[in-house]
């Protein structure tokens, strides 16, 4: 996939499917592993203060973004590719009280929304690995940042190559077909212009949240065998075929969960 329009067609099915009905039951409105307890280390790694202005790239619903802004008292923008998502992400910060320090956008990681240096630190968790052109997306995230400005990710990464029905549309989507080694991040961090690059493994909070998917596709192919829930284009069997791969890569430590932190040369 190397055109802008097999990017563009990842993007747009990645948003769509994270509007979902589906996904919302499977994963509730924190739309990644480890849940706040690892947006929480991710601030903290990053040295979070209510000094700082704060990106939060690829924001879906603003879970992450109004809680960092609760805990450490940034001022916290999210951008998110899916409108539904950016509209649910307002509707959020009015709701929890904070909206004087969130702010949320529609806009794309490979075209950022804003200009030169806006941005002390930037977050994105769970989605550099479904960005097409990650070059494109890292040396955007390096133009938004102050000079040292701080960035963190968390995401899924790979130890070698993934088998052949991992490498479909759907897997890009289930953050897996898209996911690089940790040294591949750093690689592509480096050449956008970021040094002191820091790891720590969370394999753990990617198996515990794949097991608690497995418990929930249960739950979500009762309620669509009884009429009570629309799947829409989403193949349940495939779904489950993913979910029960995944575990597999997981265990056979194929794939796991990375955060990742550096600064702004």
């Amino acid at each position: 996939m190397n055109n802008r329009t097999d990017d563009q067609q990842i993007n747009v099915c990645c948003a769509t499917f994270y509007e979902s009905d589906v996904v919302r039951i499977l994963l509730g409105d924190v739309l990644h592993p480890g849940g706040l307890a690892l947006t929480h280390r991710l601030g903290e790694v990053v040295g979070l203060s209510e000094k700082d202005r704060v990106l939060d790239v690829a924001c879906g619903r603003g879970a992450s973004a109004v809680y960092l802004a609760r805990s450490f008292g940034c001022h916290v923008t999210g951008v998110d590719y899916g409108p539904q998502n950016v509209a649910a992400a307002e509707a959020h910060g009015r709701d929890q009280r904070m909206a004087q320090l969130t702010s949320f956008r529609l806009g794309d990681a490979e075209g950022l929304p804003f200009d030169d240096g806006t941005f002390d630190v930037l977050i994105s968790e769970c989605s550099f690995c479904t960005f097409p052109n990650k070059r494109m997306a890292a040396a955007e995230m390096a133009r938004v940042l102050s000079t040292r400005g701080r960035l963190g990710l968390t995401d899924m990464t790979v130890n070698g190559p993934l088998p052949d029905d991992i490498q479909s549309l759907l897997a890009w989507v289930a953050c897996v077909a898209g996911a690089g080694t940790p040294s591949d991040y750093q690689s592509v961090l480096e050449g956008a212009g970021f040094d002191g690059v820091v790891v720590e493994d969370h394999r753990a909070a990617l198996l515990d949240m794949v097991n608690r998917v497995r418990r929930k596709l249960l739950a979500v192919e009762l309620a669509a065998g009884l009429g009570k829930l629309d799947l829409g284009d989403i193949d349940l069997s495939v779904a489950k075929s993913l979910a029960r791969r995944a575990l597999e890569l997981i265990e056979g430590r194929v794939a796991g969960y990375t955060l990742i932190a550096a600064k702004k040369v």
